[in-house]
This record gives C-alpha cells, structure tokens and sequence, in this order.
C-alpha cells in the first residue's frame, strides 16, 4: 500500500451505541479470529459493494436476469473464483449474501478449517509469522481472500519448525 495514502476502505457503523449490533460484532470478532472491528467493517464494506454492483447490473437490465448477468459477467466470475457464490448461482444470490460469506474466505478462516491450526487465533499467528504458504509462496496477511483454486495449496511452509507433524502447536488430527 503506497504511503501518504488516506483512504478508508471501510465505513464505520452510523450508530456509536447499538447494544445488539456491539454483541453480533463481538460474536464475528471471536468467530473469525478478528483482531479489531475494522476488520468486521472492511468486509462489511466489501459485501455493500457487491450487492450495490448487483443491484445496478439488475437495475440497468430493468430487472432481466439474465442480461444483467451478462452485463455483469466478470463481477460474477470473480466471485465464484473466490467461492462467494457457487457455480450454479444467479446474480440475484448476490443480494442474499451475509457478512460470514465474505469472512470465510479469508486466508485466516481456509487455514483453520483445513486444521492448520487449533484456533481462528492460533491460525492468524501462524500466518502473520510466515509460517503459512499459498502454492508454495509465502503470505503474511490473515485478510487475504483465498480463492477456491488455491484452497488444495495451502500448507504449511517446509522451511518452518510447524511443518514438522510433531510440532507441539500443530493441531490434533492433522494430515
């Protein structure tokens, strides 16, 4: 990210105080492993702007489905690459799609649910240590959005103490 760059690449909640909105954060907080909420926001932010492209795309092709999925093509093939939607559904799959959508394709959730690691946590500091790879290279940031292509690469990196299957941190159970 380039220095001297201020964007915000989340939008913040309109509210300070909503009791029930604080506790389902807290809730995705533990989750997913999040170190704070702007993480929360970020993909918050990320899902608003899916469903704003949806709806222009449906919008412009005056409610067609599918010119607005021709229309939109790309922005759906990017998200089934990225497992946001599966194969097999329409644009209109777009406008239903919650905030867990987005945060199970974080590096950080793919990699404990493989069982690389024991905890959402315990995953993130694996990858932020340089202990995790994707297709044989290494990455560092628990936020990266892991594409279905890439989910069968990622391991742990053979130069690594963890990659070792008797390392006392390693995870019960894994292969």
């Amino acid at each position: 990210m380039a220095t001297g760059n201020n964007t915000k690449r989340y939008e913040t909640p309109n509210h300070p105080f909503q009791g029930e909105r604080i506790v389902q954060e807290g809730d995705l907080l533990g989750r997913y492993g999040l170190k704070n909420k702007e993480e929360l926001w970020r993909a918050q932010s990320e899902l608003r702007n899916y469903r704003r492209e949806a709806r222009r795309l449906i919008g412009e092709a005056q409610g067609d489905l599918e010119a607005a999925e021709a229309a939109g093509e790309e922005f759906l093939d990017r998200l089934r690459r990225y497992g946001v939607l599966s194969e097999d559904d329409d644009i209109s799959r777009v406008l239903g799609l919650d905030v867990t959508d987005i945060l199970e394709r974080r590096l950080q959730t793919v990699a404990y649910r493989k069982g690389l690691a024991s905890t959402p946590e315990q995953a993130r500091q694996f990858i932020v240590h340089g202990h995790v790879v994707v297709d044989d290279a290494r990455v560092t940031r628990p936020s990266k959005t892991v594409e279905v292509v890439e989910e069968d690469g990622i391991a742990f990196d053979e130069t690594s103490p963890l990659a070792d299957e008797l390392h006392p941190e390693r995870a019960e159970g894994q292969e």
